[in-house]
């Protein structure tokens, strides 16, 4: 009995391997047709596949996809054509799945939708100048029922080497004084914030945990972890969802309720991925976000992830006084009752209000 499970096993193994191998033989039979693609499309752009049929093998059907999405099907070797319209900017996955002789082979292979978009310079005015707490190094900033919500990190600058505490604060700021203030344990550091139906949403940098706090008290309600390993950068919402930034290209649009992924954009000007992305405001529609290092922030279209303006506050800088923890620019509040920008730094003794115009 032993002898002929041992020899059904082999019998067996050999037909899964010549089931595969045939299989893998039928996969080299087909490919992209590589005249029609391009590695870098924008979204005038049209995408044209066709299979090449190296064999002349006869084809059924050949179902066509884009990252997973079935968007065509063709009974012949003919150019499937496919518009951009309302794709997000980044790397695009195609696969063909060919039907012939009853089984299916596939092919894949891998695009690039970048924007066509020419960033503005935008322009600004200082319209005001106001204190700000020069140890406060600044992470997020949002304006709520024309109070300052200001959240803090721990680090203080390269100067001293010295380490603060993190906090989130309410502030008057008109005069810089701090009228409620609530403190992360642990030697957390906290990063983005922004306020959404009455709550305080808090980031955290490494420690991948979101806070939610009353906006009036303060007092802290919920706590979620990220929805996967990532850093905590920037912060903002759109009245409905929020929206977070980890460092990378990318910025992730959460459920509030349960600090779940719903979708994420690519950050691109013109073919280059913009990273760094950090501290960031809604305002009309648009995600304005601080790119960290380089003193300017950036105007983003929520939807493709297109940078259209670049706004640069290096100026700003030589405004505030020097001192051996002062550090970069960080920090963008929208007061929809002046329709004015309030912007910031880390470490910085002035906050500055400003108009923004093309």
């Amino acid at each position: 009995m032993r002898k002929h499970k041992v020899f059904g096993f082999i019998i067996l193994a050999s037909l899964l391997v010549a089931c595969n191998g045939t299989e893998k033989s039928k996969n080299i039979l087909f490919s992209f047709n590589q005249s029609q693609l391009k590695a870098r499309y924008t979204k005038n752009d049209l995408l044209k596949l066709q299979i090449d049929n190296t064999e002349n093998s006869a084809i059924d059907s050949i179902v066509y996809f884009v990252n997973d999405k079935k968007i065509g099907t063709k009974t012949d070797l003919s150019v499937l054509e496919y518009t951009f319209d309302n794709q997000k900017l980044g790397y695009l996955g195609i696969k063909a799945l060919v039907y012939t002789e009853g089984t299916a082979a596939e092919t894949t292979s891998r695009i690039e939708v970048v924007s066509d978009v020419q960033p503005k310079l935008l322009q600004y005015k200082i319209v005001n100048t106001y204190p700000h707490d020069i140890k406060a190094y600044t992470q997020g900033l949002e304006f709520f029922r024309d109070t300052l919500y200001e959240n803090t990190g721990n680090g203080t600058g390269a100067g001293t080497g010295t380490k603060g505490i993190s906090s989130l604060r309410k502030t008057d700021y008109k005069t810089g004084k701090i009228l409620k203030q609530v403190v992360l344990e642990n030697e957390m550091f906290g990063e983005g914030i922004t306020v959404l139906n009455n709550k305080v949403y808090q980031l955290t940098y490494t420690e991948m945990t979101a806070f939610v706090y009353d906006a009036n008290t303060l007092k802290r309600e919920k706590t979620f972890p990220y929805p996967r390993k990532m850093q905590g950068w920037g912060l903002t919402n759109d009245g409905k969802y929020l929206y977070m930034s980890d460092g990378s290209e990318k910025i992730w649009t959460l459920n509030p309720e349960d600090f779940k992924t719903i979708d994420y954009i690519n950050i691109y000007s013109g073919a280059t991925k913009i990273q760094n992305i950090n501290e960031l405001e809604w305002v009309n529609g648009k995600i304005f976000g601080n790119v960290y290092q380089k003193d300017a922030i950036a105007r983003i279209d929520p939807k493709s992830g297109a940078v259209e303006a670049i706004l640069n506050l290096k100026d700003l800088k030589s405004k505030v006084t020097a001192h051996p923890d002062v550090d970069v620019l960080n920090g963008i509040a929208y007061n929809p009752k002046t329709k004015t920008f309030f912007v910031t730094g880390k470490n910085w003794d002035k906050m500055f209000e400003i108009s923004i115009f093309e």
